[in-house]
C-alpha cells in the first residue's frame, strides 16, 4: 500500500500539485436542479447559492440535534432519481472516524452531500482531486472541512509515538495544527480544520477560483460528539 502525501505550504510542493492536478478535472459546474424545499428534497440542489448551501448544512445539523427529517424521505424515489447522475449541493471533508456519519449529522440523504473521508480530515492530492470534481463537475456550492472532538489522528500526532504500519504518515499533515495548539487537543482539532480548509483554498486552482469568484463557500468546522452540534471555526 502506497503512502498518500499530504499537502503542505512549501512552494515546491504547491508547484508539484498544480502540475499533477491541472488536468485532473475539467468541465463546467452543473446548474440543473430542483429548489430545496421542506416538503421535497429528492432532486438536485446545485441551484442553491453558496450561502444557502452552507445554511442548509447548518440547519440540517440543528435538526439532527433535535429531530431528523431525512429518514422520512422515500428512499425508493431517491434511489431512482440518483441512479444516472448526482447533483449534491455541498461537499464535506471529514475524518474517517465511525462516530462522524456525515449525512446523518447534517440531516441529509441520498444525493445531497459529496463526502470525502480520511483519518484526521487532512488534505492530500487525492482528496483535492475528489473535491475538485465535486466543485467543477458536480457544482457543489459549499465545502466544509469537518473536524471532531476526541480525534484519534490528531491525538496521535500530538504524542508522535511509534505506531505500526503507515499510521505515522498522518503526522506531517497534522504538524502545523499541533504546533498551534500549545498541547491542547481541542485547540489542535480546531486548528487542523482551519489549516486544511486554508490548504484547499490555496493549493487547488479549481477551488481557489470558485471561492474567489463567490461561487463556493469553504469553511472549517468541528463536530461535538456529545451534543451532536457542528460549530464553524
Amino acid at each position: 500500500m502506497r503512502n498518500s502525501t499530504c499537502v503542505n505550504t512549501q512552494s515546491g510542493r504547491r508547484s508539484f500539485l498544480r502540475t499533477v492536478l491541472s488536468s485532473a478535472v475539467v468541465g463546467a459546474a452543473a446548474q440543473v436542479g430542483i429548489k430545496l424545499a421542506a416538503a421535497e428534497k429528492f432532486g438536485a440542489q446545485t441551484i442553491l447559492s453558496p450561502e444557502a448551501a452552507l445554511e442548509e448544512l447548518l440547519a440540517g445539523n440543528q435538526r439532527f440535534a433535535n429531530r431528523l427529517t431525512s429518514i422520512e424521505h422515500d428512499l425508493a424515489i431517491l434511489k431512482d432519481r440518483t441512479v444516472s447522475k448526482q447533483e449534491p449541493f455541498a461537499a464535506v471533508l471529514s475524518c474517517a472516524d465511525s462516530r462522524v456519519p456525515v449525512e446523518l449529522i447534517f440531516d441529509q440523504t441520498i444525493g445531497h452531500i459529496f463526502v470525502t473521508r480520511v483519518a484526521g480530515n487532512i488534505v492530500t492530492p487525492e482528496i483535492i482531486a475528489s473535491l475538485e470534481y465535486g466543485v467543477a463537475v458536480l457544482g457543489v456550492k459549499a465545502l466544509v472541512v469537518l473536524g471532531h472532538g476526541g480525534c484519534g489522528a490528531v491525538k496521535a500526532a500530538m504524542k508522535a509515538d511509534a505506531v505500526p504500519g503507515q499510521i505515522s504518515s498522518l503526522y506531517p499533515c497534522l504538524r502545523q495544527a499541533v504546533e498551534q495548539s500549545a498541547g491542547d487537543l481541542d485547540k489542535a482539532i480546531e486548528a487542523n480544520a482551519k489549516v486544511q480548509a486554508g490548504l484547499l483554498r490555496t493549493s487547488s486552482t479549481v477551488i481557489r477560483d470558485a471561492f474567489k469568484n463567490g461561487k463556493l463557500k469553504v469553511e472549517a468546522g468541528v463536530y461535538d460528539l456529545a451534543t451532536g452540534k457542528v460549530s464553524l471555526s
